[in-house]
């Protein structure tokens, strides 16, 4: 895939999957996000045309991008750490439920952490 000076991809869907993966994005995902199929996104990720342009906004909030840097006509800023990745907005769904759903679920979440620490103890120990 031939890269422009700045290293990003000259295609708009290569660097759609860039930074599509760069902000944590599933396909189904960003496409739920969106409020689109996967299969959009799939498409505009292909060797195809620009999305529309009203769709173009939508793309870069989500991405956490701007206008420019989706389409390519400014390097995309250097970010240590997405601050919208996958897990954030897991959490920020989470913090939707109900009082009763949220308990349990941070019930199974302390479950999972207590396991992987017992894990780590056992094998520090053993080894």
């Amino acid at each position: 895939m031939p890269r422009k000076a700045n290293g990003t991809p000259e295609h708009f869907g290569a660097r759609l999957v860039a930074l599509r993966k760069l902000a944590g994005y599933t396909q189904t995902e960003l496409a739920r996000e969106l409020n689109v199929t996967r299969r959009v996104i799939a498409y505009y990720e292909g060797e195809t045309e620009y999305p529309p342009s009203a769709l173009l906004p939508q793309l870069a909030q989500a991405l956490g991008v701007s206008l420019e840097e989706l389409l390519g006509t400014q390097p995309v800023r250097k970010v240590a750490k997405a601050v919208n990745t996958r897990l954030h907005r897991r959490l920020q769904q989470i913090e939707q439920l109900g009082p009763t759903e949220k308990r349990q679920v941070l019930q199974l979440i302390d479950a999972f952490i207590e396991r992987g620490q017992l894990k780590r103890r056992t094998s520090t120990q053993t080894a």
